[in-house]
C-alpha cells in the first residue's frame, strides 16, 4: 500500500521537475527519492516516470495519479490545521524578503513565527522585488514578500499594504521646511532603488526632462546604505517613509515638502500554488496581520485531547 511519503515524493517530484529539486524541497538525498518512487511504481504496477538528464515528467499514468495525490495531499493539510496542533508544525520555510520590509518589521514577524510555530524554520533571502520573483517562480524560495502582487495564474497573494514614498535629506542640505518644486530637487543627486525596480523607474522619468539639469542618480540595491549617503548630505532620497521614521523623529533627516505626487509601494506575500502550503499561508498571515499594523499575534491553541 502506497504511503503519503511516497506519494509526496512523487508529487513534489512532478512539481519541480527533478529528483534534485524533491530532495532539496523534503531535505533528503536523491538516492532516497529514487526508492520511494521505484516503491511507489512497484506497489502501482506502472511507470509513474520517464527520467532523462535534464527532468523527469509523469507519464500517461503518471499525469493520472498525479490528479489523486494533488488531492490525498491537500486533504492531509487540510486535517492537520483543522484537527492538529500547529505549535507542533516543524520543517523549513524558505522566505524571501523585500529590503523595505527588513527595514520596518521583518524583526517582528521572525519573532512572532518563532513564538506561534516553535519548531518551524526560517531561512531568509533579501533582494529586490524582480529578483525575488523569478526565485519564486523557480522555487528556489517558497514564500516571497516583495513588491507585488503578481499577476500570475499559478501564484497565490495577499496584499500587505501601502508605503508612501517621500523625498528625504540632510538638514545640512539646507532644504527647510518651505514647499519644493522639482526643479528645486533637480539641482541636487537623487538616491534611490535600484535599477529594474519600479522606484528607480519612477523616478529616473520623473527628472528626465528636457527643462532640468541631467539627472545625477545614485541607485543602491541596500538600502542601508541609501540611508547612510542620505544621512551624510550625499543627496536626496526617494524611499518609504516608513524605514526612516527614527532618524526623521530625531532630526537627523527631514521629510521633504513638494509638490510632487508619487505612487506608493504595494508590497504582498505571494507563493506558487501548492496542495502542501499550510505552512505557507500560516506565516503569510501573521505577515498580514503585521503589515496591518499589528504587534500582537495569537499562539495557537495546543490540540483538545
Amino acid at each position: 500500500m502506497a504511503d503519503f511519503k511516497a506519494i509526496e515524493t512523487f508529487l513534489w517530484v512532478v512539481t519541480l521537475g527533478s529528483f534534485r529539486g524533491a530532495a532539496q524541497k523534503l531535505n533528503t538525498t536523491q538516492p532516497a527519492i529514487s526508492q520511494r518512487i521505484a516503491q511507489l511504481e512497484h506497489e502501482m504496477g506502472v511507470r509513474l516516470l520517464q527520467r532523462d538528464r535534464r527532468a523527469a515528467l509523469p507519464t500517461p499514468a503518471g499525469r493520472r495519479m498525479m490528479l489523486y495525490a494533488e488531492k490525498l495531499i491537500g486533504l492531509r493539510s487540510e486535517m492537520l490545521a483543522a484537527v492538529g496542533d500547529r505549535s507542533e508544525m516543524r520543517g523549513v520555510l524558505r522566505l524571501g524578503v523585500a529590503e523595505t520590509i527588513v527595514h520596518t518589521w521583518l524583526s517582528q514577524l521572525i519573532k512572532s513565527v518563532n513564538q506561534a510555530y516553535p519548531n518551524l524554520s526560517l531561512e531568509i533571502e533579501v533582494d529586490i522585488s524582480s529578483n525575488l520573483r523569478a526565485r519564486l517562480l523557480a522555487q528556489e524560495i517558497e514564500l516571497a514578500l516583495l513588491m507585488g502582487p503578481l499577476s500570475i495564474s499559478n501564484i497565490r497573494n495577499r496584499v500587505l499594504g501601502d508605503y508612501p514614498i517621500g523625498f528625504v535629506a540632510s538638514p545640512s542640505l539646507g532644504l527647510g521646511t518651505e514647499l519644493l518644486t522639482i526643479d528645486d530637487l533637480a539641482k541636487f543627486p537623487i538616491i534611490t532603488f535600484p535599477r529594474r525596480t519600479q522606484p528607480y523607474e519612477v523616478v529616473r522619468s520623473l527628472f528626465n526632462r528636457p527643462d532640468l539639469p541631467a539627472i545625477r542618480l545614485h541607485a543602491s540595491a541596500s538600502l542601508a546604505t541609501v540611508i547612510h549617503m542620505t544621512l551624510e548630505g550625499l543627496g536626496v532620497a526617494v524611499i518609504p517613509r516608513a524605514i526612516v521614521e527614527d532618524e526623521i523623529a530625531d532630526g537627523r533627516l527631514q521629510l521633504l515638502t513638494t509638490d510632487i505626487l508619487l505612487p506608493p509601494l504595494t508590497f504582498s506575500a505571494s507563493w506558487l500554488a501548492s496542495p502542501d502550503t499550510v505552512a505557507i499561508e500560516l506565516v503569510a498571515d501573521i505577515a498580514v496581520r503585521l503589515a496591518q499594523g499589528s504587534r500582537v499575534v495569537d499562539v495557537p491553541e495546543p490540540a483538545r485531547q
